[in-house]
């Protein structure tokens, strides 16, 4: 049985450099360095993101186009306008009629 225990594996111990530093404190760094990393990769995207969002809504206001699936609004039409297209002869309100039913 006394063979055994001295037949076992030595502990592994790891050397570091005599730093000032304890391990637990630089590991913490090592950390907060990718979380700010991972932040401005993250910011550097969002900004990309908003300048390309700021190029669409420019060539929207420009341009005048709609993303398709939005409804366009409908233009509702006055009496007034409706009597002034009747006058010019543009609206003939029996043939409407007749299409409509």
């Amino acid at each position: 049985m006394d063979e055994d225990k001295t037949k076992e594996e030595p502990k592994e111990t790891t050397e570091t450099e005599d730093t000032g530093v304890q391990p637990s404190a630089t590991t913490e760094l090592d950390r907060a360095d990718q979380i700010a990393e991972r932040l401005k990769r993250e910011n550097d995207r969002k900004d990309e993101l908003l300048t390309r969002e700021e190029a669409l809504a420019a060539r929207r206001a420009v341009g005048g186009v709609t993303e398709a699936g939005q409804v366009m609004e409908k233009k509702v039409e006055t009496d007034e306008e409706y009597t002034e297209r009747f006058m010019k002869g543009e609206v003939n309100p029996m043939k409407e009629n007749a299409e409509q039913n």
